[in-house]
């Protein structure tokens, strides 16, 4: 049986990444080049999903009876196997830019639990971050646009691989309706870092639960926790805030320590620090983030949407 017009036009695609992937060299390798390796792999895992989810539409438009609806689906189909691969290839690009910033070695971070204050006395015998500070009960609420975001520290606290985390709150509503409800792990070391051990994101659609996207726990399926804020943040240093591959890979670089910002709640004035937050899985975002000291962050914003900022308008404990 000769093979289709679309059998053909999927394999085409396919080997053209392929041949990219070659001509990048990401199938030269020493011994210690970890991070590159991970990114190899990644590439061929997000390649081969989208070839499984390509032949999945085919099965669907197959079983569709009226020709142009099947055309349409087919057509759908093919556009997505582009798209799918051009991702792919995009997010390979930004992985191979993250192991520029830090090298090729594993990311492995240690995790002693011994290394770790007890959260629930931070602000009390123990001191806060002073950019991410996970006082119990302290609560700040923003606005951007039609969504309102409730951020609450609580008084709850999770276990995970041994640490004791916090638990906080960080709830999105748009015209008053839930869209977003996530509950995320945090712990503080003794040195004052924050690190990130995970979040649960209900995500939300006519007021009913619609996916789990971007959820992960550390020490599950892989995960590893990341520090989402230095102690003493220090330009020019790129980090992992988190770490499940193809599921959660946010990174933070610093970009200045003594930056002027302000919102309707509090402002700055040359000592604000500023980040820029990035994903390897979407290539294209770049978020700024201003925290004032004793605060966090009171403006945040994606750098191609500057006038849809994120605006801190109270705070309190």
């Amino acid at each position: 049986m000769k093979p289709t017009i679309l059998q053909l036009t999927a394999t085409m695609f396919l080997l053209t990444c392929m041949n990219l992937a070659s001509a990048g060299g990401w199938q030269k390798y020493q011994n210690d080049d970890y991070c590159s390796q991970t990114t190899n792999a990644a590439f061929k895992a997000c390649r081969n999903d989208v070839n499984d989810n390509f032949w999945e539409s085919k099965g669907i438009c197959i079983n569709i009876s009226d020709d142009l609806e099947r055309r349409d689906c087919y057509t759908d189909a093919r556009q997505e196997l582009r798209d799918g691969f051009a991702l792919c290839y995009e997010q390979s690009e930004a992985r191979d830019d993250v192991c520029d910033a830090l090298g090729e070695a594993r990311y492995d971070p240690e995790i002693d639990p011994a290394n770790f204050v007890n959260p629930l006395t931070i602000g009390d015998t123990t001191a806060a971050n002073t950019f991410m500070p996970l006082v119990p009960g302290f609560t700040r609420i923003y606005e951007a646009g039609d969504e309102t975001v409730t951020v609450t520290v609580t008084d709850e606290t999770i276990e995970i691989m041994g640490v004791t985390c916090i638990v906080v709150r960080d709830t999105v509503e748009e015209n008053g309706e839930v869209i977003e409800d996530t509950v995320d792990w945090f712990a503080q070391d003794i040195y004052g870092n924050v690190w990130y051990f995970g979040e649960i994101s209900s995500n939300y659609e006519d007021g009913l639960l619609d996916n789990l996207d971007g959820s992960w726990m550390a020490g599950k399926d892989g995960a590893k926790a990341g520090i989402v804020m230095k102690a003493a943040p220090q330009v020019g240093e790129v980090y992992r805030q988190e770490w499940a591959l193809a599921e959660a890979e946010d990174m933070g670089e610093v970009l200045s320590t003594s930056a002027t910002e302000s919102a309707p709640a509090a402002s700055c004035n040359d000592d604000c620090l500023l980040t820029r937050d990035f994903t390897p899985l979407e290539p294209d975002v770049s978020e700024r983030k201003f925290y004032a000291p004793g605060i966090g962050v009171i403006v945040a914003y994606d750098v191609d949407e500057p006038d849809n900022r994120e605006q801190l308008i109270e705070y309190h404990y």
